[in-house]
This record gives C-alpha cells, structure tokens and sequence, in this order.
C-alpha cells in the first residue's frame, strides 16, 4: 500500500488506513508521556537552568526538523503529519512540563504550590497552553514568570506557524509524491 493513494483505496481501506494513522499517533503520544513520568530527571542535577533552558528548545527544533524530513519523504503525507504533530506538540508540552518541575525542585518559592510533581508541573504546562490559568498554581519567582511568560509566547507560535509549517511539508510532500508519479507514468 505503500505506492497507493487514499483515492485509489475503497471507502474499509481509507478508514483503516486513517485509524491505523491515528493509533500510530496515539502510541507516539503514549511513549513520550510515559517517559515524561518514568524518565530521572536526577542526571540533570547540577546542570545550571540556563543550560537546561538552551538544551530543550533545542531538543524540540531537532526532533521536528526530523519530523518534518520524515513527512517530505513520506510515501503518505498526510498521515506522517498526524503523526509528526502527536509527536512535536506532546514533546513541546512535556519539555516544558519538566523545565517546570526542574525549576520548582531546584527552588521550591517559584511556585504558589510546594511542592510539585510531575503531574503538577504537566497540569500547570496544559493550563498555560490552553489559556485556561486556573490559578491555583501560578509562577511566583521572577524566573518562573518569565518562563511562563516564554511558554505563552510560544504556544501562539506553536499554533500558528508550528501548524502552517507542518501542514506546508505535508503538501509539499503530496506535491512531489504528485510529480515523482507522473515521472513513473510517462516511462
């Protein structure tokens, strides 16, 4: 099925292509939380947070740099994306999420709330995201702030242009799978 369009599948095959998409999707976002949850963060002790800061944008510019490699070579496109986008999106909350914790276990007052766990830090990274800021854990030290205050910034960025970005390589790849079959047709 690799060199077959969805057009050419049958209505069953279009949707099982789609689920198995989906699943590919949901399985990504599993392993990356589950490792959020059973990773140590006890190898970092000692790293500076301005070091930490600088490594986990980089993580994320690395890991969707693959992402979008991966969707332009992809014989499917669209379903590369999907999975590209349940593996940046969960990767840039969970990223932040351990920032925070890191943060909070290095100095306790950078939060309202003391102490907080993973699922705290996670609650408090998915609130900030969604502009929901329930309020009942808020940044209280200068750096804390000023780290939310950089998750806000780029939430719009992640939604806005992270989206057009990866939606671009998604077309771009169907355009070039378009044109590398006419090559095959003419031959």
């Amino acid at each position: 099925m690799t060199g077959t369009t969805t057009s050419d599948m049958s209505r069953a095959e279009r949707r099982r292509f789609i689920v198995r998409g989906l699943f590919q999707a949901l399985i990504m976002a599993v392993i990356l939380v589950t490792l959020y949850f059973l990773a140590p963060l006890t190898w970092i002790d000692g790293v500076p947070m301005s070091v930490v800061l600088v490594l986990a944008p980089l993580v994320l510019v690395a890991v969707s740099w693959w992402q979008i490699r991966a969707i332009l070579r992809s014989p499917q496109p669209g379903r590369r994306g999907i999975v590209a986008l349940a593996v940046i999106v969960p990767l840039y909350l969970l990223l932040f999420a351990a920032t925070y914790f890191l943060m909070a276990r290095d100095d306790p007052a950078s939060f309202s709330t003391d102490p907080l766990t993973r699922v705290d830090t996670l609650y408090f990274t998915v609130t900030v995201f969604s502009t929901v800021g329930f309020g009942d854990i808020s940044p209280a030290s200068e750096p804390a702030r000023v780290l939310a205050m950089i998750q806000m910034i780029l939430n719009l960025v992640v939604l806005g242009a992270g989206v057009r970005l990866l939606t671009a390589a998604v077309q771009r790849g169907r355009a070039a799978k378009d044109i590398d079959a006419g090559e095959g047709d003419e031959a």
